[in-house]
C-alpha cells in the first residue's frame, strides 16, 4: 500500500556527514530517512528555499521539457528497497497516456517539489527503512551509535531541522 509522505527536512548524517532527506506521512507518525548526495541535497533544499537562479539547474530544466511536452507529473513514488538503495518511480501523464520512469529517489523528490506532485512510499519500503546499513560497522559502540540516529531520526520535530524544513 502506498502512503502520502511529505517533505519534513533535509538534515546531516553526524557519523557520515551525509545529507539526508526526511520524508513523513501526512499524520507525522511514520518517518523515511533516505541519505542523498550532497548536489540532490542542494537541488532540494533550494527548491524548498524558493531560490531561483539566473538559468534552469538540472532539475528545473526536466521540470520545463515536460511542461513543454504537456506532460504532467501525476506523483512519483518510492517504492522498492534493496541491498541498501532506495527505488523510485515518476509517474508522468502526456496525452492520456501514463509513463513510468525509473529514477533515483533524491532526483523524483526534487522532480516532485518542482512540479508540485505528491510523494508516495510504499508501506513495505517504510518497514524495511528501519533497518538500513549505511556503512560498516567496526564496533558495539558504531551499532549503538546508529540505533541511536534513528531513534533521533524518528522523532525529529519540524523545529528541529532548521532551515530546511517544509
Amino acid at each position: 500500500m502506498l502512503i502520502e509522505m511529505k517533505i519534513a527536512g533535509i538534515t546531516i548524517d553526524p557519523i557520515t556527514s551525509t545529507p539526508i532527506v526526511i520524508l513523513k506521512d501526512i499524520e507525522e507518525k511514520k518517518a523515511v530517512p533516505i541519505w542523498i548526495g550532497l548536489f540532490e541535497a542542494s537541488a532540494i533544499a533550494t527548491q524548498l528555499e524558493n531560490i531561483t537562479f539566473s538559468r534552469p539547474m538540472t532539475h528545473d530544466l526536466l521540470a520545463d521539457v515536460l511542461k513543454a511536452f504537456n506532460a504532467k507529473v501525476l506523483r512519483i513514488e518510492i517504492n522498492q528497497l534493496k541491498n541498501n538503495t532506495f527505488f523510485a518511480d515518476i509517474h508522468v501523464l502526456r496525452d492520456g497516456v501514463i509513463l513510468v520512469i525509473d529514477a533515483r529517489p533524491s532526483d523524483a523528490i526534487a522532480v516532485a517539489l518542482r512540479t508540485e506532485a505528491p510523494i508516495f512510499v510504499e508501506e513495505t519500503v517504510i518497514e524495511q527503512s528501519r533497518n538500513v546499513d549505511h556503512g560498516p560497522k567496526s564496533s558495539d559502540f558504531d551499532r549503538d551509535k546508529e540505533e541511536n540516529l534513528k531513534e533521533f531520526l524518528e522523532n525529529l520535530s519540524p523545529d528541529e531541522f532548521g532551515k530546511y524544513k517544509m
